[in-house]
């Protein structure tokens, strides 16, 4: 049965979908784009910090659920730009430094919002 998953520590919702979602063996979060928990956007900085701002969104949706980065089973990556592929690749590394998932990382013609990135995870609950 599915969950969904909401917590104050992450960035609220800002359209029709939920923070994260569970179906008791897997939980799944939205793309996380480089906002605060205060709305604030960090558009204007580079992508390593807003890498960073993503991973701590994700980390803070897998924490309310008493899980980890470790749990991560996969990530995919929303590039705005692929030749930011190794700042983004440097940051996002220092969050997976053992046994880091699976990934997929793309450039795609626009991230929400107008970020660098944009980070989708899934994780298990077991």
């Amino acid at each position: 049965m599915k969950r969904t998953i909401s917590t104050d520590d992450a960035p609220a919702a800002v359209g029709a979908y939920s923070q994260a979602t569970t179906n008791g063996d897997l939980l799944i979060t939205a793309g996380q784009l480089p906002l605060t928990v205060d709305g604030e956007l960090l558009d204007d900085e580079p992508v390593a910090e807003q890498t960073k701002q993503c991973l701590q969104n994700v980390e803070a949706i897998l924490e309310s659920e008493g899980l980890g980065l470790e749990d991560v089973l996969k990530t995919t990556v929303y590039l705005d730009d692929i030749d930011d592929f190794d700042a983004f690749n440097e940051a996002y590394s220092g969050f997976f430094t053992e046994d880091p998932p699976a990934r997929s990382a793309v450039e795609v013609g626009s991230v929400p919002k107008g970020a660098a990135v944009e980070i989708e995870a899934i994780a298990t609950t077991e």
